[in-house]
């Protein structure tokens, strides 16, 4: 199992607490050091089932300065939106848990943690 973080991300200390007290055996990925290239950010959509738009921060400030809410949300400006994601990683939703068994979730909250442990 895998996890995106952002060390300074309240909600990724929260995962991250859940899982040390459920033994989940995990690697953290800091994903602003650690920048996913776009092929794992298509990788994690897939898995998510999810569009680049659904996982984009777009309260962040460099997502104002780009104007990405005035980006289309459609096939043609797919490929627009994962590159921006992987150009600035501050933009991805966080945390996100990739578990062994394909379970791949936003892990806002302790259900979406309890969810890539199976339980």
């Amino acid at each position: 199992m895998e996890i995106w973080i952002n060390p300074a991300c309240s909600k990724c200390r929260s995962a991250l607490r859940l899982l040390d007290e459920e033994g989940a055996s995990y690697t953290v990925r800091r994903y602003l050091d650690d920048v996913p290239s776009e092929q794992e950010i298509r990788e994690v959509l897939q898995r998510l089932g999810l569009e680049p738009w659904d996982i984009a921060r777009t309260q962040e400030a460099i997502a104002g300065e780009l104007g990405m809410k005035g980006w289309p949300k459609d096939a043609d400006s797919r490929a627009r939106w994962i590159a921006a994601l992987s150009a600035h990683p501050r933009l991805i939703q966080r945390p996100i848990i990739t578990a062994d068994d394909g379970t791949t979730v936003v892990a806002r909250t302790d259900e979406a943690v309890r969810a890539a442990l199976g339980r």
